[in-house]
């Protein structure tokens, strides 16, 4: 190797008790509880989430790491124990924090002052529990997010009936988990392997590849995800449109729906903008509303907070109101 790496031995972690998490267990939305929003597009969303259900069709949300952080997890957990959602996405900071709340209630660190300290993300008992059912899920053969809900499943874990992969694993139902290197905090301790992270991560891939072989007549919904969600998205439907076409078959006829903060009402969502637009690099848009469902597929745009949209969105489809 003609370059020096940084050595990882030498970081100084501390224990998981000193840091002061932004977000705990006190603040989950309470999926019991009515959201009530008036908003037409949701009652679209809501509606074909139930038809794909009828049909036996793939429902996939995408979640980014907000949507964990600010609390969503008993609501996604409720659509999947009752059948609306058959396959949830994650990057791998939201898998993180959805561990990290099972294990010790809280999750999140105030980025300004850890990284003036030299400490963001270096804390001990987390991050080495979670790179070690990273690496017993490559010894046993399984995908990124089976593997640390099994890991939850076998250790202890106070609050991991919050917790969306622990829940998946319970039930059976895929929670992948798709990883860019050097984004998320647990790659920064010396115990992270990047081999097997990289081995079980592609190995969802190919499982989120095979949920959207059967996305037509389906639901794929993007939750605050603005990278991982439409790429993942992209490379998985052309493999799975190959396949089909080989068939003479298509998946033409889905909805699809991206949700996030970015203000685009009055465009033409359906159209992607010109290069020259800025808006043109939010993938989201291109990507999920324009490009993939120019065959015959239907896509939706909402502007607002996860946090609001999400419960009344599952509100929605569970009680058709």
């Amino acid at each position: 190797m003609p370059f020096p790496l940084f050595d990882r031995s030498c970081l100084k972690l501390k224990p998981i008790a000193e840091r002061v998490p932004d977000f705990t267990q006190a603040t989950m939305v309470d999926p019991n509880i009515p959201v009530l929003l008036e908003h037409p597009t949701l009652d679209i969303l809501a509606e074909r989430v139930r038809r794909a259900k009828e049909r036996g069709s793939t429902i996939l949300w995408m979640l980014g790491a907000p949507v964990i952080h600010n609390g969503n997890s008993p609501v996604l957990i409720k659509l999947m124990e009752e059948g609306y959602v058959t396959h949830y996405a994650l990057n791998g900071a939201a898998a993180f924090q959805d561990f990290e709340l099972a294990m010790v209630g809280g999750t999140m660190e105030n980025v300004v002052r850890y990284v003036g300290e030299g400490q963001f993300g270096l804390w001990t008992e987390t991050g080495e529990h979670f790179n070690e059912a990273i690496k017993e899920g490559f010894r046993e053969g399984v995908g990124f997010g089976e593997a640390i809900g099994r890991a939850m499943d076998r250790g202890h874990f106070p609050y991991r009936h919050n917790s969306l992969l622990w829940n998946a694993y319970r039930l059976g139902v895929p929670v992948t988990v798709h990883l860019v290197f050097g984004c998320d905090v647990y790659q920064e301790l010396p115990n992270f392997d990047g081999g097997a992270a990289g081995a079980i991560s592609y190995t969802d891939f190919l499982i989120y590849t095979q949920s959207i072989t059967n996305l037509e007549g389906g639901c794929f919904y993007n939750f605050g995800s603005r990278t991982i969600g439409p790429e993942v998205y992209l490379k998985a439907l052309a493999m799975s449109r190959n396949i089909k076409h080989q068939h003479g078959q298509k998946i033409a006829h889905f909805t699809t729906s991206v949700i996030d903060v970015l203000p685009l009402e009055g465009l033409d969502i359906h159209e992607a903008p010109p290069k020259n637009d800025p808006r043109y690099y939010f993938r989201p848009w291109k990507t999920i509303l324009a490009r993939t469902v120019a065959d015959g597929g239907e896509s939706y745009y909402v502007a607002g907070e996860d946090r609001e949209l999400i419960p009344a969105l599952a509100y929605k489809i569970r009680t058709r109101q």
